[in-house]
């Protein structure tokens, strides 16, 4: 078993670090205090191919491994998670599903532009839609629907918690066909925003990753064209699960990210923090504080590049996506709370950023399916 990165991997990583550094960093805090939507560093992710990079180059995209994903992620999660999560839905969901499931003709209208995050020189990014307001994790609870009129469906129905809602030109919605089928009566389209009908409504005011762009989208007897089905009638809910697995890679790297970047705020403060005559960091209870999150963190990278490295050799990776989107956001917790805890009083001041950290980290065990769905999905697969 080889844990060395490659060379490429290793400039990925690096390039990321960089670039969460030089261009999320400074004004990071303003962005969160005013839910600003990081466009620019979203505009500058796209000129680095950091918005496809698992998409196939003859589609638009970098060609990239999952590993090198992962450690992407992870890097702009240590410095600003509003940014990262919209990299993560235009890679994990969008772009991968438009990849593995669409058609050609799908591919080249959609994917190539999402995949380079832009067309005729304006952001171009996409939003997966499942999430309503009575089926979240419950995917086959859908209320929207999308009626068979021939040679297009008439959509009808409100999304919500939908990341990228206002700025994404493309929504995959996952909608309601026929309900006596079940899951098997449950479809997914392409839904460009510009068409009549489509309604970006209110805003929500978030606790955390407050930088990113989360609406309600409302549906009102929108005519999808039957070509922007994706699959076969009755594939959305398959779509649907095949495609949140993939995601949840992208969710544990954000939450590992973050956790990353709260230990690392918490250990250089510690080496600066005086008290009773010396560093805290020579204090055993802040030395153990440190030692348990460099070893909950690194537990947590592991599992994230295992169930990376699966997706990239095909395997079924449905497990160790659970089992590392878990871990890695109770981990991204517990960390920050802790970092708020080694910085003291000043911990509660956002100057220091990990309060924001703190912030950011609880919506990594929420969206995604929450850790109880995941704990249901890793006991299904082990008690198999």
């Amino acid at each position: 078993m080889d844990f060395q990165l490659s060379e490429e991997q290793k400039m990925i990583q690096q390039a990321a670090r960089d670039f969460a550094v030089r261009e999320c960093l400074p004004g990071v805090i303003e962005r969160d205090e005013q839910q600003k939507f990081p466009r620019e560093q979203i505009e500058k992710l796209a000129d680095l191919g950091f918005l496809g990079m698992m998409v196939k180059p003859e589609y638009g995209g970098a060609g990239l491994d999952t590993v090198s994903y992962v450690l992407a992620m992870e890097e702009i999660s240590k410095i600003d998670a509003s940014v990262s999560v919209c990299m993560s839905v235009n890679n994990s969901l969008v772009c991968y599903g438009l990849q593995e499931y669409g058609t050609e003709e799908q591919k080249q209208q959609y994917l190539v532009p999402l995949a380079q995050g832009k067309k005729e020189g304006g952001l171009y990014i996409g939003a997966f839609l499942l999430s309503e307001p009575e089926a979240g994790s419950d995917a086959t609870s859908q209320q929207t629907t999308a009626e068979d009129n021939g040679d297009h469906y008439l959509l009808n129905g409100t999304k919500n918690w939908i990341t990228n809602g206002g700025s994404a030109s493309v929504y995959l919605v996952i909608a309601q066909t026929d309900r006596s089928k079940g899951s098997k009566g449950i479809n997914a389209f392409i839904v460009e925003k510009s068409w009549p009908g489509v309604t970006v409504a209110a805003k929500e005011n978030k606790m955390g990753i407050r930088g990113s762009d989360t609406h309600t989208i409302l549906f009102s007897d929108v005519k999808v064209p039957k070509e922007n089905r994706i699959g076969e009638d009755g594939f959305g809910f398959k779509f649907a699960m095949k495609t949140l697995a993939g995601g949840r890679i992208g969710i544990a790297s954000q939450a590992l990210g973050i956790a990353g970047g709260a230990f690392e705020r918490a250990r250089d403060y510690s080496k600066t923090r005086k008290s009773f005559g010396t560093e805290i960091m020579h204090h055993q209870a802040i030395a153990f504080k440190l030692a348990d999150m460099a070893l909950k963190i690194e537990a947590a990278r592991l599992l994230c590049l295992k169930a990376a490295w699966e997706k990239d050799q095909h395997l079924n990776y449905d497990i160790s996506s659970s089992m590392a989107k878990l871990y890695a956001s109770e981990t991204a917790m517990w960390t920050a709370v802790e970092a708020v805890q080694v910085h003291g009083g000043y911990g509660f001041v956002k100057e220091y950023h990990v309060e924001r950290l703190m912030r950011d980290a609880k919506i990594t065990q929420i969206y995604e399916g929450t850790s109880e769905v995941q704990r249901i999905v890793i006991s299904r697969g082990i008690l198999k």
